[in-house]
């Protein structure tokens, strides 16, 4: 058995902000019990001669060079900007 239980859940629910009814909790409370007695099922695989993976498996270049795509020019861009100061462009904050 996983060291999961309600109150869990709902200490998950609440970290999450989504609300769960009591049949959606034990639902979930099911789920992840599954999926973590899977985890330890995992470990009991032996991976003595298995190489860790090192990033992702792509076997071509995803990557393309920049093309020009005639847009307006950096310095005409800068120009139009509303409010600049000491050489960087200011924008209102995110954040207050």
């Amino acid at each position: 058995m996983s060291a999961i239980d309600k109150k869990t859940i709902k200490d998950l629910a609440e970290l999450s902000r989504i609300k769960l009814t009591e049949s959606e909790e034990k639902n979930l409370l099911s789920d992840l019990e599954k999926i973590l007695d899977y985890f330890e099922e995992l470990k009991e695989v032996n991976t003595d001669n298995v190489s860790p993976m090192t990033g992702g498996t792509f076997s071509r270049n995803i990557f393309r060079n920049d093309e020009d795509d005639n847009s307006l020019p950096k310095e005409r861009a800068i120009e139009a900007f509303p409010e600049k100061k000491k050489g960087f462009l200011r924008v209102p904050p995110v954040f207050e």
